[in-house]
C-alpha cells in the first residue's frame, strides 16, 4: 500500500450509537482548533512562554511517537519511505497542515514547506504577529513521527512561520549532533528535564503574580474602606440612584439571554462599564470581551477590523487575520459609537447579525461566528432613521433591549459615592492618603450639572488628589466651574423639590460665589440686605459680629 492511497473514507469510522470515533484504526477526539488555541493562550498567559512552549513540544512529540507505531501496526506500507509519507498524509487529513504540494512529501531533513497550519493560524488570533516561529506542536509531532520511523532522535524545528509574517512555515529535521550549536538553545525544549524546571519557574511566577495581585487587591480595598466606607461595588458599578438601580436589575435579567443590546446615553455616562456587566453576568464570561470604537475608524479599515481580511486582498496586507468578530467567538463583542457607522458599512454590519458569520475582505467563503452584540451609541438613533442616516432594519435589530445610561445629573445620588471610589482609586495610583471629601466640596459638587458625566468626574477626582494640600479634599482643590456651580433645578428625577430648600441651596450658592459678601450678593439676588441677613440667620450660618452690609458691628 502507498502513503497517497490513504483517504477519509476508509481512516475514518463513525458509531453514532456509542459516541466513539476511530481514525486510522484509533480512537480519536474532534477539538475545535480554536479551543486548542485557547489552550496555548491559557499555557502562556498563566506559565510562561518557556514553559507553554515546552509543555506543546512534548505532548506534539509523545503525539507523533504513537502516530508513527499505529501507522506501522494498521497499514501494509511497501517501504520506510512510504511510513514517513504516511505520516504527512494523516497530519493533512487530521487538518493539521497542509504540506506544499512542490515539496518532497514526505517528513525529511531536507526541509519541508508547510501551508495552512493550524498552530500559527491560533497563534495570530491570539497573540498577533510573532517575532519567532510558533509552530510548537507541529514541530514535536513531526520530531515525533521522524525519530519513530528513522530508529534514532530527529528534531525538527522552523525557520519560517506564517505566524511571523513569511508565506509559510518551513521545517527542518535533523539529529542533535546535525544541528550542532546553531539552534541548542531550542532543542532544550524537547528535554525532560526542562519541563521540570519550566514549571519550578512559572509556579514561582505564579505565586509572585498572586502576592503582588493580593497586594494591590489590600490595598485599594483599604483605600475604598477608608474614603468610601459606604460603598458596595461587587458588580464595578456604583448604583445608589432609583435611576440606576433600574439599569443595573435590567442589564442582569438581559444578560441571561443572548438578545442584541442596544446601550444609550451621553458620552461619559458608564455605557461600557454596562456593557461589560452585561457579559460578566452571562453565561458568556468565560469567553473574551472586545470593545471596539466604530467612531474611531475609516470605513475602509472598519470592515477589515470587524470582519478580517485576506493576504493580499489590500496593500499591506501581507497575512491572513482574523476579525473582532472570530477573535469574540463565544464571548461578547461592544460595538461602541455604532451610530457613527457609514450607510454603506451598516449593511455589512446588518447581514452579519443577521447570518451569525462574516466573510473577511478578499475571500469568497463564510465564517461562522458565535458572539453576542452589545451596541452602544451617544447619537439618537431613532432620530437618524427618521432624518434618513441611520438604517431602520439595523436599529431594530440592535435594539432588541434598550438600556438608556441616565447622565449624571439625573442620579445625584449616585455623585458623591462614585466621587469617593474614584478618589480612592486615584489615591492609591499617586500614593497621596487622601480621607474623603470635605462637606463644602461636597455639597458643591452636588450643585454641579456635570455634562461630561462620570468621565468628568474622575478627572475632578485625579485634580482633587494632585492639589490636595491635607488629608481631604477642599472645595479650592475643585475646578473652577465646580466651585462657581449654582444649585440644580426645582425639579429633579421622580419628585419636587421644596421650595424652602431650593431657596437655602440658592442663597449659600450665591454668597459663596460673592466671597461671602453680603452686599452684594443681596444686589445680585434682588432682595434687601436686611432681608438676606434674616434668612442667613435662619439657616444658622451668619457669622458673628457682623452687619447685614457686609460690614463688621
Amino acid at each position: 500500500m502507498r502513503a497517497g492511497e490513504l483517504d477519509h473514507e476508509e481512516l475514518l469510522e463513525l458509531d453514532p450509537d456509542g459516541g466513539v470515533i476511530r481514525f486510522a484504526g484509533q480512537r480519536a477526539l474532534l477539538i475545535d482548533a480554536v479551543a486548542m488555541g485557547l489552550l496555548r493562550k491559557y499555557l502562556v498567559e498563566n506559565f510562561g512562554h518557556t514553559a507553554a512552549r515546552t509543555v506543546l513540544t512534548q505532548f506534539g512529540f509523545a503525539h507523533g511517537w504513537r502516530m508513527a507505531e499505529a501507522v506501522r501496526a494498521t497499514f501494509e506500507l511497501d517501504s520506510d519511505a512510504e511510513w514517513r509519507r504516511a505520516g504527512t498524509r494523516l497530519c493533512m487529513l487530521e487538518g493539521l497542515f497542509q504540506m506544499d504540494a512542490a515539496a518532497e512529501g514526505e517528513l525529511s531533513k531536507g526541509g519541508a514547506m508547510v501551508l495552512s497550519s493550524y498552530e500559527a493560524e491560533q497563534h495570530l488570533l491570539h497573540f498577533g504577529r510573532s517575532d519567532a516561529p510558533v509552530c510548537w506542536t507541529i514541530c514535536g509531532l513531526t520530531s515525533g513521527f521522524l525519530s519513530r520511523t528513522a530508529g534514532h532522535e530527529i528534531y525538527v524545528l522552523e525557520d519560517r512561520c506564517v505566524a511571523k509574517g513569511d508565506a509559510a512555515c518551513r521545517l527542518f529535521g535533523r539529529t542533535r549532533a546535525e544541528w550542532g550549536d546553531e539552534r541548542a538553545e531550542e532543542l532544550r525544549f524537547f528535554e525532560p528535564q526542562r519541563l521540570a524546571e519550566c514549571l519550578d519557574v512559572s509556579l514561582h511566577r505564579v505565586t509572585e503574580t498572586l502576592k503582588v495581585a493580593e497586594r494591590k487587591l489590600r490595598e485599594r480595598r483599604r483605600a475604598l474602606v477608608r474614603v468610601a466606607r459606604d460603598v458596595e461595588d461587587p458588580l464595578g458599578i456604583v448604583a445608589r440612584s432609583a435611576a440606576m438601580l433600574q439599569v443595573v436589575d435590567l442589564a442582569r435579567r438581559v444578560a441571561q439571554v443572548d438578545s442584541t443590546v442596544l446601550i444609550t446615553g451621553e458620552s461619559g455616562s458608564g455605557k461600557e462599564r454596562v456593557a461589560r456587566l452585561l457579559h460578566d453576568e452571562s453565561t458568556r464570561a468565560a469567553g473574551p470581551f472586545i470593545a471596539v470604537n466604530c467612531g474611531a475608524i475609516t470605513e475602509s479599515l472598519l470592515e477589515s477590523e470587524l470582519f478580517g481580511h485576506a493576504r493580499g486582498s489590500f496593500t499591506g496586507a501581507t497575512q491572513d487575520r482574523p476579525g473582532l468578530f472570530e477573535a469574540a467567538n463565544g464571548g461578547t463583542l461592544l460595538l461602541d459609537e455604532v451610530g457613527e457607522v457609514s450607510p454603506g458599512m451598516q449593511v455589512k454590519l446588518l447581514r452579519a447579525l443577521q447570518e451569525r458569520e462574516v466573510r473577511r475582505v478578499g475571500e469568497n467563503k463564510s465564517r461562522r461566528v458565535d458572539v453576542r452584540v452589545v451596541a452602544a451609541t451617544n447619537r439618537d438613533l431613532a432620530q437618524a432613521v427618521a432624518a434618513g442616516g441611520f438604517r431602520q432594519d439595523l436599529y431594530y435589530r440592535l435594539k432588541v433591549v434598550e438600556l438608556r445610561v441616565p447622565p449624571l445629573r439625573e442620579r445625584r445620588d449616585d455623585i458623591l459615592p462614585l466621587a469617593r471610589v474614584l478618589l480612592a482609586e486615584a489615591a492609591l495610583r499617586m500614593r497621596r492618603k487622601l480621607s474623603g471629601i470635605a462637606p463644602p466640596a461636597a455639597d458643591q459638587m452636588l450643585r454641579y450639572d456635570w455634562p461630561g458625566n462620570v468621565r468628568e468626574l474622575e478627572n475632578a477626582m485625579e485634580r482633587a488628589v494632585a492639589l490636595a494640600r491635607g488629608s481631604r479634599v477642599e472645595l479650592e482643590d475643585l475646578a473652577e466651574e465646580v466651585r462657581h456651580a449654582f444649585p440644580a433645578a426645582a425639579v429633579t428625577v421622580g419628585k419636587v423639590r421644596l421650595l424652602e430648600e431650593v431657596e437655602k441651596e440658592y442663597i449659600l450658592a450665591a454668597l459663596a460665589h460673592h466671597a461671602g459678601n453680603q452686599t452684594r450678593t443681596a444686589a445680585e439676588l434682588g432682595i434687601g440686605s436686611a432681608t438676606l441677613y434674616r434668612k442667613l440667620k435662619r439657616y444658622g450660618v451668619l457669622r458673628k459680629g457682623r452687619t447685614p452690609g457686609g460690614a463688621p458691628s
